[in-house]
């Protein structure tokens, strides 16, 4: 099967899987061989259910491609003079070590190098996010239970 072969037959399965859900999609990502398909919609095109799959961003890439970066509506934008605690691995985010718990920090909180900050979640393993740094946290850049990239930034810090 050829790239394009594979490519117009994720663009047929991502047309049926986003009719079948019930809500509003904000990103899908689907894998055939070589071929990816992702297609994301812009936070103004979430409210509209008439806009079509054509109007997404789709980006193919072979597999194992390195990823393009983070969608900047997470990451908001860097302060110079603050640092950023990064994900370690591609995952899922948390704040908390289980659901209902106390977060790791809060904005506001001092923190020392090591201090565990977050954890982000890859194929079912907890990988805990630590400061490399001390510092006084002034943001958290990225929603409990989102995913992230490798090296996106999580938490922006002051030095202290």
């Amino acid at each position: 099967m050829s790239g394009e072969e594979a490519l117009a037959g994720l663009r047929r399965e991502a047309q049926h899987l986003i009719a079948e859900l019930a809500g509003p999609v904000r990103r899908i990502r689907l894998r055939s061989g070589p071929a990816v398909l992702e297609v994301e919609w812009h936070p103004e095109d979430l409210a509209r259910a008439d806009v079509p799959l054509q109007r997404a961003e789709a980006a193919v890439a072979p597999q194992g491609a390195a990823p393009a970066g983070p969608p900047a509506a997470l990451t908001g934008p860097s302060v110079p003079g603050r640092a950023a605690v990064r994900a370690p691995i591609v995952g899922t985010f948390y704040r908390a070590a289980e659901p209902g718990a106390k977060p790791f920090v809060a904005v506001g909180d001092l923190v020392r190098p090591g201090q565990p900050v977050a954890i982000v979640e890859a194929m079912k393993l907890m990988n805990e996010v630590t400061a490399d740094r001390a510092g006084r946290v002034v943001a958290i850049l990225v929603e409990d239970g989102h995913p992230v990239e490798y090296d996106q930034p999580l938490v922006e810090l002051d030095p202290t």
